[in-house]
């Protein structure tokens, strides 16, 4: 075999203090709140109720190159007869972030480690609801993309592009999420 060349060492093998790196260090449960105020009578009831589903994105920087993404799911199961259950939900992730370029840092904090978080949330949320005695809720995917470009556009009108702090301390990304299931179940915002 031919002498390998030490600078040409293949993919991912670049020099580990320039190259980009993301690492998610956890994932976690912040916050959790499942109420079904109107059990038993609420089984009773024969109409289908109305789901008004939210959610939210907040950023923290926690400490160099590591920052936390929250993500708030609020589930609400109306109808005229009262509420039929309540989830709350806020799930966290913890990324490490290495050399990330400034214009890339918010959108992998508001669109991307929302994208990975919400296969974990959709599940929660449909063990909840199914807990509470009710099928389970399932939740369509969110375009974070959409949102995020949305809540430029609505910060910024005529400008794409961010603010260029580029740390996504404290940033906000919010919207409505529409559930899967029956076909009586429209979401209201």
């Amino acid at each position: 075999m031919a002498d390998q060349d030490p600078n040409n060492r293949g993919n991912g093998s670049g020099d580990p203090d320039t190259e980009p790196q993301v690492a998610t260090i956890a994932q976690y449960i912040k916050d959790l709140s499942v109420e079904s105020p109107s059990s038993p009578q609420a089984f009773q009831w024969q109409t289908q109720p109305q789901l008004e589903v939210q959610f939210n994105i907040a950023v923290q920087k926690v400490a160099d190159d590591v920052h936390e993404v929250v993500l708030k799911i609020e589930v609400a199961a109306k109808s005229a007869q009262g509420v039929h259950f309540l989830i709350d939900l806020s799930y966290a992730g913890l990324y490490g972030l290495r050399n990330i370029p400034d214009d890339a840092l918010q959108p992998f904090l508001l669109i991307e480690a929302p994208r990975l978080l919400f296969p974990f949330v959709r599940q929660i949320i449909s063990d909840c609801s199914q807990n509470t005695g009710f099928p389970p809720l399932l939740l369509d995917p969110i375009d974070f993309g959409a949102a995020y470009m949305a809540q430029l556009q609505a910060s910024q009108p005529g400008e794409i592009g961010g603010n260029g702090s580029g740390d996504g301390s404290g940033e906000t990304s919010s919207g409505e999420a529409e559930p899967t299931g029956a076909d009586d179940e429209t979401p209201q915002g």
